[in-house]
Protein backbone atom coordinates (compact mmCIF):
# COMPACT_ATOMS: atom_id res chain seq x y z
CA UNK A 1 0.00 0.00 0.00
CA UNK A 2 1.09 3.09 -0.94
CA UNK A 3 2.24 5.32 2.15
CA UNK A 4 2.45 8.59 2.82
CA UNK A 5 5.14 8.68 5.55
CA UNK A 6 8.51 10.38 4.62
CA UNK A 7 11.74 9.29 6.40
CA UNK A 8 13.78 12.24 6.68
CA UNK A 9 16.59 10.65 8.00
CA UNK A 10 17.05 8.58 4.47
CA UNK A 11 17.42 11.56 2.51
CA UNK A 12 20.11 12.20 0.57
CA UNK A 13 20.80 15.74 0.67
CA UNK A 14 20.65 16.21 4.45
CA UNK A 15 18.99 19.61 5.47
CA UNK A 16 20.78 22.35 5.81
CA UNK A 17 21.44 24.65 8.74
CA UNK A 18 22.06 28.49 7.85
CA UNK A 19 22.23 31.74 8.83
CA UNK A 20 19.35 34.40 9.24
CA UNK A 21 19.37 37.69 7.00
CA UNK A 22 20.30 39.13 10.19
CA UNK A 23 23.11 37.48 11.31
CA UNK A 24 24.10 38.19 7.44
CA UNK A 25 23.56 41.60 6.26
CA UNK A 26 25.60 44.60 8.34
CA UNK A 27 24.09 46.38 11.65
CA UNK A 28 24.54 49.71 9.70
CA UNK A 29 22.53 49.64 6.50
CA UNK A 30 24.39 50.37 3.38
CA UNK A 31 23.76 53.47 1.65
CA UNK A 32 23.61 52.23 -2.15
CA UNK A 33 24.86 55.42 -4.04
CA UNK A 34 26.12 53.22 -6.98
CA UNK A 35 24.97 52.39 -10.32
CA UNK A 36 21.60 50.76 -9.19
CA UNK A 37 19.82 49.53 -7.11
CA UNK A 38 19.20 52.67 -5.31
CA UNK A 39 17.39 53.60 -1.93
CA UNK A 40 13.89 53.42 -1.90
CA UNK A 41 11.29 55.49 0.08
CA UNK A 42 9.57 54.19 2.59
CA UNK A 43 5.76 54.06 0.69
CA UNK A 44 7.55 52.43 -2.02
CA UNK A 45 8.84 49.54 0.98
CA UNK A 46 5.71 49.15 2.22
CA UNK A 47 3.46 48.84 -0.85
CA UNK A 48 6.56 46.11 -1.66
CA UNK A 49 5.33 43.82 1.79
CA UNK A 50 1.55 44.15 0.23
CA UNK A 51 0.65 40.84 -1.72
CA UNK A 52 -3.17 40.80 -3.79
CA UNK A 53 -5.26 38.89 -6.10
CA UNK A 54 -2.96 39.76 -9.48
CA UNK A 55 -6.35 39.24 -11.28
CA UNK A 56 -8.88 41.23 -8.80
CA UNK A 57 -10.54 44.71 -8.96
CA UNK A 58 -7.90 46.57 -6.86
CA UNK A 59 -5.35 45.62 -9.18
CA UNK A 60 -7.20 46.24 -12.21
CA UNK A 61 -7.16 49.97 -10.78
CA UNK A 62 -3.45 49.67 -9.68
CA UNK A 63 -2.74 49.02 -13.34
CA UNK A 64 -4.57 51.25 -14.82
CA UNK A 65 -2.93 54.72 -12.63
CA UNK A 66 0.38 53.10 -13.33
CA UNK A 67 -0.21 53.30 -16.72
CA UNK A 68 -1.28 56.67 -16.54
CA UNK A 69 1.45 58.02 -14.80
CA UNK A 70 4.29 56.06 -16.66
CA UNK A 71 2.62 57.73 -19.99
CA UNK A 72 3.76 61.01 -18.06
CA UNK A 73 7.31 59.92 -16.74
CA UNK A 74 7.68 58.07 -20.41
CA UNK A 75 5.81 62.08 -21.94
CA UNK A 76 3.92 59.70 -24.58
CA UNK A 77 0.29 59.26 -25.52
CA UNK A 78 0.58 56.14 -26.49
CA UNK A 79 -2.20 53.20 -25.16
CA UNK A 80 0.79 51.04 -25.22
CA UNK A 81 2.44 50.53 -21.82
CA UNK A 82 3.49 47.92 -20.14
CA UNK A 83 5.22 46.17 -17.00
CA UNK A 84 7.54 43.78 -17.39
CA UNK A 85 8.50 40.76 -14.73
CA UNK A 86 12.06 41.31 -14.53
CA UNK A 87 15.39 43.74 -14.85
CA UNK A 88 15.57 47.03 -17.29
CA UNK A 89 16.87 44.49 -19.71
CA UNK A 90 14.03 42.06 -19.47
CA UNK A 91 12.21 45.32 -20.75
CA UNK A 92 15.05 45.62 -23.70
CA UNK A 93 14.31 42.23 -24.38
CA UNK A 94 11.08 43.00 -25.03
CA UNK A 95 11.32 45.88 -26.99
CA UNK A 96 13.85 43.96 -29.25
CA UNK A 97 12.25 40.25 -29.75
CA UNK A 98 8.58 41.59 -30.60
CA UNK A 99 10.06 44.05 -32.87
CA UNK A 100 12.99 42.32 -34.58
CA UNK A 101 12.99 38.74 -35.91
CA UNK A 102 14.89 36.80 -38.35
CA UNK A 103 16.51 39.28 -40.82
CA UNK A 104 15.20 42.45 -39.81
CA UNK A 105 18.13 45.14 -40.83
CA UNK A 106 18.93 46.72 -36.96
CA UNK A 107 21.78 49.38 -36.48
CA UNK A 108 22.97 49.59 -33.07
CA UNK A 109 25.15 52.41 -31.91
CA UNK A 110 27.38 50.96 -29.48
CA UNK A 111 29.59 53.65 -26.97
CA UNK A 112 29.31 50.95 -24.19
CA UNK A 113 28.35 48.01 -22.57
CA UNK A 114 24.49 48.36 -22.18
CA UNK A 115 24.31 49.70 -25.92
CA UNK A 116 26.41 46.77 -27.00
CA UNK A 117 23.85 44.75 -24.85
CA UNK A 118 20.75 45.55 -26.99
CA UNK A 119 22.92 44.35 -30.43
CA UNK A 120 23.86 41.23 -29.03
CA UNK A 121 19.75 41.08 -28.58
CA UNK A 122 19.28 41.58 -31.59
CA UNK A 123 21.80 38.84 -33.39
CA UNK A 124 20.31 36.50 -31.10
CA UNK A 125 16.53 36.87 -32.47
CA UNK A 126 18.38 36.12 -35.55
CA UNK A 127 18.32 40.09 -37.00
CA UNK A 128 20.69 41.47 -39.31
CA UNK A 129 22.48 43.83 -36.83
CA UNK A 130 25.09 46.38 -37.96
CA UNK A 131 27.45 47.61 -35.57
CA UNK A 132 28.42 51.67 -35.51
CA UNK A 133 31.48 51.29 -32.49
CA UNK A 134 31.88 54.48 -30.91
CA UNK A 135 34.92 55.34 -29.07
CA UNK A 136 35.07 54.90 -25.42
CA UNK A 137 34.20 58.72 -23.32
CA UNK A 138 33.02 59.59 -26.88
CA UNK A 139 29.65 59.65 -28.50
CA UNK A 140 28.85 59.58 -32.72
CA UNK A 141 28.23 62.36 -34.28
CA UNK A 142 25.10 63.72 -36.54
CA UNK A 143 27.39 63.14 -39.59
CA UNK A 144 28.38 59.00 -38.60
CA UNK A 145 25.05 58.40 -37.57
CA UNK A 146 23.59 59.57 -40.89
CA UNK A 147 25.62 57.73 -43.07
CA UNK A 148 25.45 54.78 -41.27
CA UNK A 149 21.86 54.99 -41.83
CA UNK A 150 22.08 55.33 -45.39
CA UNK A 151 25.07 52.29 -45.76
CA UNK A 152 22.76 50.28 -43.65
CA UNK A 153 18.84 51.17 -44.39
CA UNK A 154 18.09 49.94 -40.66
CA UNK A 155 14.42 49.05 -40.49
CA UNK A 156 14.97 49.62 -36.33
CA UNK A 157 17.89 51.59 -35.08
CA UNK A 158 18.99 51.32 -31.37
CA UNK A 159 20.50 53.61 -28.59
CA UNK A 160 21.21 54.07 -25.15
CA UNK A 161 20.25 57.61 -23.85
CA UNK A 162 22.89 57.35 -20.91
CA UNK A 163 25.60 54.84 -20.96
CA UNK A 164 25.81 53.81 -17.54
CA UNK A 165 29.36 52.10 -18.49
CA UNK A 166 30.98 54.65 -19.20
CA UNK A 167 29.12 57.79 -17.74
CA UNK A 168 28.37 58.95 -21.53
CA UNK A 169 25.11 61.21 -22.42
CA UNK A 170 23.94 60.75 -25.68
CA UNK A 171 22.53 64.08 -25.48
CA UNK A 172 21.78 64.68 -29.38
CA UNK A 173 19.24 61.98 -28.91
CA UNK A 174 16.49 63.90 -30.40
CA UNK A 175 18.64 64.55 -33.36
CA UNK A 176 19.36 60.86 -33.78
CA UNK A 177 15.85 59.41 -33.44
CA UNK A 178 15.11 62.10 -36.17
CA UNK A 179 17.36 60.79 -38.27
CA UNK A 180 15.71 57.15 -38.20
CA UNK A 181 12.26 58.33 -38.27
CA UNK A 182 13.20 60.17 -41.26
CA UNK A 183 14.51 56.76 -43.25
CA UNK A 184 11.53 55.14 -42.00
CA UNK A 185 13.49 53.34 -39.13
CA UNK A 186 11.56 52.46 -35.69
CA UNK A 187 13.82 53.69 -32.53
CA UNK A 188 14.51 52.08 -29.54
CA UNK A 189 15.86 53.55 -26.67
CA UNK A 190 17.39 52.43 -23.42
CA UNK A 191 16.60 54.89 -20.66
CA UNK A 192 16.79 52.35 -17.75
CA UNK A 193 19.20 55.36 -15.87
CA UNK A 194 18.01 58.50 -17.20
CA UNK A 195 14.07 57.98 -17.05
CA UNK A 196 12.64 60.48 -14.43
CA UNK A 197 16.35 62.06 -14.05
CA UNK A 198 16.48 64.00 -17.06
CA UNK A 199 13.86 65.13 -19.86
CA UNK A 200 13.21 62.40 -22.41
CA UNK A 201 10.11 62.76 -24.70
CA UNK A 202 9.14 60.17 -26.27
CA UNK A 203 6.14 61.34 -28.39
CA UNK A 204 7.93 64.69 -29.30
CA UNK A 205 11.18 63.27 -29.88
CA UNK A 206 9.64 60.44 -32.13
CA UNK A 207 10.82 57.60 -30.07
CA UNK A 208 8.96 54.35 -30.75
CA UNK A 209 10.11 52.08 -27.85
CA UNK A 210 11.26 52.78 -24.32
CA UNK A 211 12.21 50.83 -22.30
CA UNK A 212 13.51 51.37 -18.29
CA UNK A 213 13.88 50.03 -15.05
CA UNK A 214 12.44 50.31 -11.38
CA UNK A 215 15.50 50.30 -9.39
CA UNK A 216 16.77 53.88 -10.89
CA UNK A 217 15.80 56.83 -11.57
CA UNK A 218 12.08 55.77 -10.33
CA UNK A 219 13.70 54.62 -7.13
CA UNK A 220 11.72 51.54 -6.87
CA UNK A 221 12.33 47.80 -6.30
CA UNK A 222 14.61 45.97 -8.81
CA UNK A 223 13.07 43.06 -10.90
CA UNK A 224 10.05 44.97 -12.21
CA UNK A 225 10.20 47.31 -15.36
CA UNK A 226 8.73 49.46 -17.80
CA UNK A 227 8.13 49.73 -21.64
CA UNK A 228 6.23 52.32 -23.68
CA UNK A 229 5.73 51.22 -27.20
CA UNK A 230 4.36 54.25 -29.97
CA UNK A 231 1.65 53.01 -32.28
CA UNK A 232 3.79 52.69 -35.30
CA UNK A 233 6.27 49.73 -32.63
CA UNK A 234 2.89 48.44 -31.96
CA UNK A 235 1.22 47.72 -35.59
CA UNK A 236 4.79 46.39 -35.91
CA UNK A 237 4.14 43.94 -32.84
CA UNK A 238 0.65 42.87 -33.80
CA UNK A 239 1.36 42.05 -37.57
CA UNK A 240 4.35 39.99 -37.51
CA UNK A 241 3.62 36.33 -39.17
CA UNK A 242 6.15 34.43 -36.95
CA UNK A 243 5.05 34.56 -32.84
CA UNK A 244 8.03 35.85 -30.51
CA UNK A 245 10.13 32.68 -29.33
CA UNK A 246 9.98 34.07 -25.65
CA UNK A 247 6.91 33.57 -24.44
CA UNK A 248 6.95 35.55 -21.22
CA UNK A 249 8.11 38.73 -23.52
CA UNK A 250 5.66 38.39 -25.66
CA UNK A 251 3.85 41.71 -25.70
CA UNK A 252 1.00 40.21 -27.45
CA UNK A 253 0.21 37.76 -24.67
CA UNK A 254 1.63 40.71 -21.92
CA UNK A 255 -1.24 42.91 -23.50
CA UNK A 256 -3.87 40.07 -21.66
CA UNK A 257 -3.05 41.36 -18.65
CA UNK A 258 -2.40 44.99 -18.80
CA UNK A 259 -5.05 46.21 -20.89
CA UNK A 260 -7.51 43.65 -20.75
CA UNK A 261 -7.46 42.33 -17.02
CA UNK A 262 -6.72 38.82 -18.43
CA UNK A 263 -4.06 36.18 -17.51
CA UNK A 264 -0.86 36.22 -18.72
CA UNK A 265 1.46 34.75 -16.28
CA UNK A 266 0.85 35.56 -12.33
CA UNK A 267 2.14 38.85 -12.02
CA UNK A 268 4.69 40.49 -9.66
CA UNK A 269 1.91 41.56 -7.28
CA UNK A 270 4.37 43.33 -4.76
CA UNK A 271 6.55 44.76 -7.10
CA UNK A 272 3.64 46.60 -9.21
CA UNK A 273 2.37 48.18 -6.12
CA UNK A 274 6.04 49.78 -5.36
CA UNK A 275 6.01 50.53 -9.03
CA UNK A 276 2.26 52.44 -8.63
CA UNK A 277 4.19 54.09 -5.14
CA UNK A 278 7.32 55.34 -6.70
CA UNK A 279 5.20 56.59 -9.78
CA UNK A 280 3.43 58.32 -7.64
CA UNK A 281 6.02 60.09 -6.22
CA UNK A 282 7.49 61.02 -9.16
CA UNK A 283 4.02 62.53 -10.32
CA UNK A 284 3.53 64.33 -6.78
CA UNK A 285 6.99 66.11 -7.17
CA UNK A 286 6.47 66.62 -11.32
CA UNK A 287 9.40 66.04 -13.78
CA UNK A 288 10.65 69.44 -14.29
CA UNK A 289 11.19 69.75 -10.56
CA UNK A 290 12.69 66.21 -10.55
CA UNK A 291 14.70 67.25 -13.37
CA UNK A 292 16.28 70.20 -11.62
CA UNK A 293 16.95 68.59 -8.48
CA UNK A 294 19.18 65.70 -10.47
CA UNK A 295 20.99 68.37 -12.39
CA UNK A 296 21.92 70.30 -8.98
CA UNK A 297 22.75 67.60 -7.03
CA UNK A 298 24.65 66.13 -9.51
CA UNK A 299 26.68 69.08 -10.96
CA UNK A 300 27.42 69.82 -7.49
CA UNK A 301 28.39 66.11 -6.32
CA UNK A 302 30.89 66.68 -9.96
CA UNK A 303 32.49 69.92 -8.69
CA UNK A 304 32.73 67.89 -4.99
CA UNK A 305 34.71 65.16 -6.49
CA UNK A 306 36.75 67.38 -8.97
CA UNK A 307 37.37 69.65 -5.84
CA UNK A 308 39.13 66.39 -3.80
CA UNK A 309 41.40 66.72 -6.50
CA UNK A 310 40.09 63.63 -8.63
CA UNK A 311 39.38 63.09 -12.58
CA UNK A 312 35.78 62.44 -13.86
CA UNK A 313 36.15 60.03 -16.36
CA UNK A 314 33.61 61.86 -19.42
CA UNK A 315 34.18 64.56 -20.95
CA UNK A 316 32.09 67.71 -19.66
CA UNK A 317 30.12 68.10 -23.08
CA UNK A 318 28.54 64.37 -23.08
CA UNK A 319 29.11 63.55 -19.31
CA UNK A 320 25.93 61.48 -18.16
CA UNK A 321 24.15 63.18 -14.94
CA UNK A 322 22.30 60.33 -13.54
CA UNK A 323 25.82 57.97 -13.37
CA UNK A 324 29.08 60.09 -12.22
CA UNK A 325 32.19 58.28 -13.72
CA UNK A 326 35.44 58.91 -11.42
CA UNK A 327 38.98 57.79 -12.62
CA UNK A 328 40.59 55.43 -10.07
CA UNK A 329 44.06 56.91 -9.02
CA UNK A 330 47.53 54.52 -10.41
CA UNK A 331 47.82 51.98 -8.16
CA UNK A 332 44.44 51.29 -7.20
CA UNK A 333 42.26 49.00 -8.40
CA UNK A 334 38.44 50.12 -8.16
CA UNK A 335 37.37 47.21 -6.36
CA UNK A 336 39.85 48.57 -3.30
CA UNK A 337 38.18 51.68 -3.45
CA UNK A 338 34.63 50.01 -3.44
CA UNK A 339 35.72 47.38 -1.10
CA UNK A 340 37.15 50.33 1.07
CA UNK A 341 34.03 52.71 0.75
CA UNK A 342 31.57 49.70 1.72
CA UNK A 343 33.40 47.82 4.94
CA UNK A 344 34.80 51.47 6.64
CA UNK A 345 32.20 53.78 5.54
CA UNK A 346 28.92 51.34 4.76
CA UNK A 347 28.55 53.83 1.55
CA UNK A 348 28.32 51.00 -1.55
CA UNK A 349 29.85 52.52 -5.24
CA UNK A 350 30.11 50.83 -7.93
CA UNK A 351 33.20 49.59 -10.35
CA UNK A 352 32.45 48.99 -14.10
CA UNK A 353 33.13 46.39 -16.23
CA UNK A 354 36.94 46.36 -16.32
CA UNK A 355 36.89 50.04 -16.52
CA UNK A 356 39.41 51.73 -14.19
CA UNK A 357 36.64 53.77 -12.72
CA UNK A 358 34.45 53.93 -9.76
CA UNK A 359 30.91 55.58 -10.54
CA UNK A 360 28.64 57.34 -8.00
CA UNK A 361 25.12 57.47 -9.10
CA UNK A 362 22.49 60.50 -9.43
CA UNK A 363 19.14 58.42 -9.72
CA UNK A 364 15.80 59.24 -7.42
CA UNK A 365 16.71 58.90 -3.67
CA UNK A 366 20.03 59.44 -3.93
CA UNK A 367 19.80 62.72 -4.88
CA UNK A 368 19.34 64.26 -1.29
CA UNK A 369 21.74 66.48 0.15
CA UNK A 370 22.19 64.41 3.30
CA UNK A 371 23.60 61.82 1.34
CA UNK A 372 25.96 63.46 -1.36
CA UNK A 373 27.97 64.87 2.13
CA UNK A 374 28.08 61.54 3.66
CA UNK A 375 29.05 59.85 0.20
CA UNK A 376 31.80 62.69 -0.52
CA UNK A 377 33.36 62.92 2.98
CA UNK A 378 33.85 58.80 2.30
CA UNK A 379 34.91 58.67 -0.60
CA UNK A 380 37.79 61.53 0.38
CA UNK A 381 38.34 59.58 3.71
CA UNK A 382 38.89 56.59 1.77
CA UNK A 383 41.46 57.61 -0.89
CA UNK A 384 43.27 59.19 2.45
CA UNK A 385 43.16 55.25 4.35
CA UNK A 386 44.56 54.25 0.52
CA UNK A 387 46.90 56.77 0.64
CA UNK A 388 45.77 59.12 -2.24
CA UNK A 389 46.28 62.49 -1.02
CA UNK A 390 43.12 64.57 -1.54
CA UNK A 391 41.97 67.90 -0.44
CA UNK A 392 38.80 66.67 2.04
CA UNK A 393 37.53 69.85 3.12
CA UNK A 394 37.66 71.65 -0.03
CA UNK A 395 35.82 68.41 -1.71
CA UNK A 396 33.39 69.13 0.94
CA UNK A 397 33.13 72.87 0.63
CA UNK A 398 32.84 72.96 -3.33
CA UNK A 399 29.64 70.42 -2.29
CA UNK A 400 28.47 73.00 -0.01
CA UNK A 401 28.85 75.68 -2.96
CA UNK A 402 27.05 73.73 -5.63
CA UNK A 403 24.19 72.87 -3.47
CA UNK A 404 23.60 76.59 -2.12
CA UNK A 405 23.51 77.96 -5.47
CA UNK A 406 27.21 78.75 -5.26
CA UNK A 407 26.81 81.37 -2.32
Amino acid sequence: MPTSSFNVASTAVPCPVVESLDAILPEEPLLMMGAGPVPIPAAVAKANTIVINHLGATMVKVISQVKTMARYVFQTHSKWVLGVAGPGSAAMEMAISNLAWEGTRVLSIKNGFFSGRMAEMGRRVGAQVSVLEVADRSVATLEQIADAIRRERPEIVTIVQGETSNTVWNYQLKDIAALAKAAGALVIVDAVCTLSTMPLAMDAWGIDAVITGGQKGLSSIPGVSLIAFSDAAWERVKGRTAPNAHWCLDASLAENFWHNAGYHYTAPVSGVLALHEALRLVCAETLEKRFARHLKCSVALQEGVTALGLQLYAPKEYRLNSVVGIEVPPGLSPGDVCAHISRQHQVEISGSFGLPIVRIGQMGEQCREHNLFRTVHALGRTMVDLGVKVDLPAGVAALERGLSGGK
